[in-house]
């Protein structure tokens, strides 16, 4: 274990703690006050507000009455129950987002042992998982970039994780996209300890929000067919799992990519829903420097394709293309960061390298940091106002902590580039390497 920051455990957990109780005393103290008053002035409808809700009662009219889950009717009943009540395009305060079911069929395969359940029992259990995916996605990372780091150290990773803005609103919202990084992680666990088959069978279950997963996917793609003799059976395992899958899918609702497809279009329509560089900048700069990240991404995962499953360089460059892939995908959404923990661990693990390689390091180092402690330090200072200052004047500042939310991607991305290019990551390979 590298010496410095997880050597005193008892402050650094009781520091981690603080921070992570800042974002969910937020949300209890601020965000939410602020959008239950917003709805009742604005005439808005609320009603479960649960992501999971039009996954689940999809699967359920398929599986048990063999319903369209991509029809108009469905989606009506999906919002009876996201909105309370049907969304009315004569009222002008109404939602625009659909909540209409736009993922592959074979999500209700996953959700199947749960369909005969009220859902609000649904809810509580499926809470519990993604806590539990969240933190054992952390600690996967950990021993995919064999980072030995003291208990002290784990737990404090483990509190700041619950407690990062992105975790807590995919909690708060039953986001599967918590899942899909989970899958990811053992994904990539089972791969380092030389698994293939059961990754590949993860990765295509993964799948289920395949704008997360496309990009390590390409890269993977790329890393197997480098050394096929050796690496086929992910390929191999991946590429029957999704037959598997698509084949059921067909089976249960005939002529369902079209409409997949379809609902994916809808979907950005009502949504408006944009990349985080499109948030920032705006075609054509945007669609410029989404190739230019896409270009020097695909040039590490060339130049790393050789490299063993259980190596340093493995692990790191998936690190950067997971990170890549916030940046790339076409619907931004805070709590897809998710994705960026292996990035974020690779960061503070190899923090004294990056800030020794000069003053351009530094600052890059220092502004990235900057913007993934703000929402911490925004949402504490907010909790503390809240208890000293009217209501009404704190709620008028809920968005402080998501300033920099659509900057923090970015500001990964570039460090993990910029600590690329500047060195290497390539490394003996651990013993058992295949």
């Amino acid at each position: 274990m590298r010496p410095g920051i997880f050597h005193k455990p008892f402050w650094l957990v009781l520091a981690a703690v603080l921070c992570a109780a800042g974002p969910w005393m937020y949300a209890r103290r601020v965000l939410i006050p602020n959008q239950r008053a917003y709805a009742a002035t604005h005439d808005l409808p609320r009603g479960n507000l649960s992501d999971l809700y039009p996954r689940w009662l999809g699967a359920r009219e398929l599986l048990l009455h063999g319903r369209d889950p991509y029809s108009a009717e469905v989606t009506r009943d999906i919002q009876i129950g996201y909105y309370g009540r049907p969304l009315d395009p004569s009222r002008p305060n109404d939602p625009h987002d659909a909540e209409g079911f736009a993922y592959p069929v074979y999500v209700v395969f996953c959700l199947a042992p749960t369909i005969t359940l009220p859902f609000a029992i649904v809810q509580t259990y499926f809470f519990w998982l993604l806590v539990v995916v969240a933190l054992a996605t952390t600690l996967v990372w950990l021993r995919v970039l064999s980072w030995d780091v003291s208990l002290g150290g784990q737990l404090s990773l483990l509190a700041l994780t619950l407690g990062s803005l992105t975790v807590m609103q995919g909690l708060k919202l039953e986001q599967i996209s918590l899942l899909v990084a989970g899958l990811v992680a053992i994904a990539i666990a089972l791969l380092v300890a030389d698994h293939a088959i059961p990754a590949g069978i993860l990765f295509a279950l993964s799948t289920i929000k395949p704008q997360l997963v496309w990009l390590l996917l390409c890269w993977l793609a790329i890393w197997s067919l480098a050394d096929w003799r050796r690496r086929y059976r992910l390929a191999v395992s991946f590429l029957v799992t999704m037959a598997i899958l698509l084949a059921a899918s067909e089976w249960y609702l005939p002529h369902w990519i079209p409409l997949f497809w379809r609902a994916i279009h809808d979907y950005q329509k009502y949504t408006g829903a944009v990349s985080v560089l499109d948030t920032l900048l705006g075609p054509p700069w945007s669609r410029a420097l989404e190739l230019v990240v896409f270009a020097a991404v695909a040039g590490v995962c060339w130049g790393e394709r050789r490299q063993a499953a259980n190596t340093p360089a493995f692990a790191i460059t998936l690190s950067l293309v997971l990170a890549a892939t916030i940046l790339l995908v076409p619907t931004f959404a805070a709590y897809n960061q998710v994705l960026l923990i292996p990035a974020l661990l690779v960061l503070v693990r190899e923090r004294r390298t990056i800030w020794q390689r000069g003053v351009g390091n530094r600052l890059l180092f220092a502004v990235a940091a900057g913007l993934v402690v703000w929402p911490w330090i925004a949402s504490t200072v907010l909790v503390g106002l809240s208890f000293v200052l009217p209501q009404e004047t704190v709620e008028r500042a809920w968005a402080l902590p998501f300033w920099t939310v659509t900057q923090i991607p970015v500001g990964v991305a570039a460090l993990m580039l910029v600590f690329y290019y500047q060195g290497t990551f390539a490394a003996p390979a651990r013993p058992g390497s295949s």
